[in-house]
């Protein structure tokens, strides 16, 4: 079932952007670039001079050379901190370098943030002919074979990701750059865990050890880089092999093959090589580089193909947004369309994929534990555009160490409910007087608790105002209210309890005598009209 968003646009301004800093135990001590899209930012490094960007300006800051690094952003400004792969030292610069970051590669260096802390993947060859090729006879099982777990189970796809929150955390990160080379008592230390409790979660929700897992995770990213034609000592250095001798030790151990021999039989076999996201983001980055040494000008890329997420589930909400183009929320049989400006909450402990379309971005807001946010179906409502630096600000702040002094992860939830508020004030008549629209704001803001809305304290001004200005009592206001708020959720495809819930009743009887009351027909009954007529 397809559901289309139909949300206008919220109202009101953006509110202002804080300054954010950016210390040295915030971050990984790597290579780092920084990029201002607006405003400025200062770099410090130990007790040496301040480098000032400003927008449309970046720093190459290598890992190498300083004790103590400092970013700090003025009032305003959006600057995006990106981490270059790990093997960059071996080919980057080696020295503090400021660099113009020409309009056609903005757009690109904000997808790359997205691919950095997302778990977005895309392939622009064919995983078919590749998989065939490591499937042919006499390669050897990539991995063990499990009690129970059929044998043909082909380890060319990703190693399976580990449930536990720290464990997860840290494939994600493998996942990104398989090139990091922190030990599990780094890992852990940076996931707030113990090396034990790691390496004990790894085992028990993958069946390999860390290092089994690790393993594997490079060997699937240096057959990407293969394919996307990379010779076999990039391969090692980029997956975070010592030496190509490494490599290919490993390579022929779980495919039967070394890295030369599928690089070359790969070479026969039409539709084989190409890109993936992570290797058309390498060549990219390629350009950057030599954009930044000022030996060219790079074309400005084109943006990266379509992309989507392995079907997953998340343990905590999470707020997705889309800056650029449109993409998608599958959920079972559902779609849920993701067009420009939308953010979508996406609930936990729900199996979904997510995906982009060509020439698209999307970029995660904030998170929401089950216990901040009582959410059993998506949840949608458009920004304008007057967001973008406001919302991207967001992103960063929620997925990097760049973030305000009292930075609160929750402050996205009171966000959002203003403009789930304002969106909702479409559905029905508003009152003009400001103290009864204030009301009448804060009744739709709190349209979800039982009972909520009648706890709100008014006099007899207020009263008056809903009779003259809407036509409606403020209780026949409120129950309208809830009714065409009611009828939308509907009609985008959420299940009558979960609406009943969302507008504040306990009782899904309650709620469905209430809206046949209003609406002649019940939910249920609603619900299949509007699905025939998109049909």
């Amino acid at each position: 079932m397809l559901v289309r968003s139909s949300y206008t646009a919220g109202a009101g301004d953006p509110p202002p952007i804080p300054s954010a800093r950016l210390g040295s135990a915030d971050a990984p001590v790597r290579t780092l670039l920084l990029w201002v899209r607006t405003g400025a930012a200062h770099v410090r490094r130990d007790d040496g001079p301040v480098l000032r960007l400003g927008a449309g300006e970046g720093a190459w800051i290598p890992a190498d050379g300083w004790a103590e690094r400092e970013i700090i952003t003025e009032p305003g400004t959006v600057a995006f901190p990106l981490w270059p792969h790990a093997d960059v030292g071996a080919w980057g610069l080696t020295e503090l370098t400021r660099f113009d970051v020409p309009s056609g590669w903005q757009d690109w260096l904000i997808q790359l943030f997205n691919l950095q802390v997302t778990p977005f993947s895309g392939h622009g060859y064919s995983p078919e002919a590749i998989a065939e090729l490591l499937r042919r006879p006499g390669s050897r099982s990539p991995t063990p074979v499990e009690v129970g777990r059929n044998p043909s189970s082909e380890g060319f796809a990703s190693p399976p990701m580990p449930r536990a929150p720290g464990a997860r955390t840290v494939a994600e990160e493998l996942t990104r750059d398989p090139a990091l080379d922190l030990t599990v008592e780094q890992w852990a230390s940076r996931v707030l865990s113990s090396p034990r409790t790691l390496r004990r979660d790894f085992l028990a929700d993958t069946g390999l050890t860390f290092e089994q897992w690790r393993l594997l995770c490079r060997l699937g990213a240096a057959v990407e880089f293969l394919a996307a034609g990379y010779h076999v000592d990039q391969v090692a250095a980029r997956v975070g092999f010592a030496s190509r001798n490494g490599l290919t030790r490993a390579f022929k151990g779980r495919f039967g093959l070394t890295p030369h021999e599928f690089g070359r039989e790969l070479s026969a076999r039409p539709g084989a090589r190409g890109l993936t996201q992570r290797t058309a983001a390498a060549r990219e980055t390629d350009d950057l580089i030599r954009m930044m040494r000022k030996t060219d000008t790079p074309a400005a890329p084109e943006m990266l193909p379509a992309a989507s997420t392995p079907s997953h589930t998340n343990d905590i909400h999470v707020l997705s947004w889309m800056y650029r183009g449109s993409g998608y929320l599958d959920i079972g049989d559902q779609r849920y369309e993701r067009e420009r400006g939308v953010a979508t909450w996406i609930p936990a402990e729900m199996e979904h994929v997510t995906g982009l379309r060509e020439n698209s971005v999307s970029l995660p807001l904030g998170n929401a534990s089950t216990g901040d946010l009582q959410l059993t179906a998506p949840l949608q409502v458009r920004f304008s555009p007057a967001w973008d630096d406001y919302l991207m600000f967001c992103s960063i702040s929620a997925r990097s160490g760049l973030r305000p002094d009292d930075h609160d992860p929750r402050h996205i939830l009171d966000l959002f409910a203003e403009q789930v508020a304002a969106q909702r004030a479409l559905s029905v008549p508003m009152p003009t007087n400001p103290r009864a629209r204030a009301v009448a704001m804060e009744c739709l803001r709190r349209i979800g608790e039982s009972g909520g809305t009648h706890a709100v304290d008014v006099g007899a001004e207020i009263h008056r105002a809903f009779r003259d200005e809407t036509g409606m009592t403020l209780g026949r206001w409120r129950y309208a209210a809830r009714m065409r708020i009611a009828r939308d959720l509907l009609a985008g495809g959420a299940p009558p309890s979960a609406v009943a819930r969302r507008i504040g009743y306990a009782h899904l009887p309650t709620f469905s005598a209430a809206f046949s009351r209003f609406h002649g027909l019940s939910p249920r009954d609603y619900q299949q009209r509007e699905s025939e007529r998109n049909r």
